[in-house]
């Protein structure tokens, strides 16, 4: 076995999420969980198939998001994965709707920072062991951190 770090090349001023299914019907399932949660939303997504044809399916509402997905999914290429771009929205928006799909087993990261994917590497194929979603912290916040924090998510609408 090998173990590998994948880098996953996120689009400007884009989200991500990056999960497990079990089931070629979840391409369509993703599509419709993403487009009944924001209206409007532009997004991409990708799934590779892990038998039958092996290929990776695609769906989305922008193109550029969609070659960005098919993409990255083809070089991870991990059996059963799928990667969600978006923008005009954030995970937060979509996350429950998503994993509320049928077929939708492990939610792996939801970020739009960078994010090296750790993958591990057999004669029979590929898969996610884990993720590195951004960067390691610096230190605890203080007073001040927690004075910016809050009027952080308040400027940006989270939180009245």
């Amino acid at each position: 076995m090998e173990i590998k770090v994948v880098k996953v090349d996120i689009p400007k001023d884009s989200n991500l999420i990056l999960g497990t299914a079990h089931f070629i019907k979840t391409v369509e399932d993703l599509y419709e969980a993403m487009v009944n949660s924001v209206p409007g939303i532009k997004f991409g997504l990708a799934f590779c198939e892990s038998s039958g044809e092996r290929l990776v399916r695609t769906e989305g509402t922008d193109e550029e998001l969609k070659r960005a997905a098919a993409e990255n999914m083809l070089r991870l290429g991990c059996g059963h994965s799928f990667i969600i771009f978006m923008r005009g929205a954030y995970p937060i928006n979509v996350l429950n709707a998503v994993k509320m799909v049928p077929e939708v087993c492990t939610i792996y990261a939801a970020t739009a920072n960078p994010l090296e994917v750790i993958v591990a590497e057999t004669e029979q194929g590929r898969g996610i062991l884990g993720v590195i979603d951004g960067m390691k912290p610096r230190g605890i916040e203080d007073e001040e951190g927690v004075r910016w924090r809050k009027e952080f998510l308040r400027k940006i609408g989270y939180k009245r």
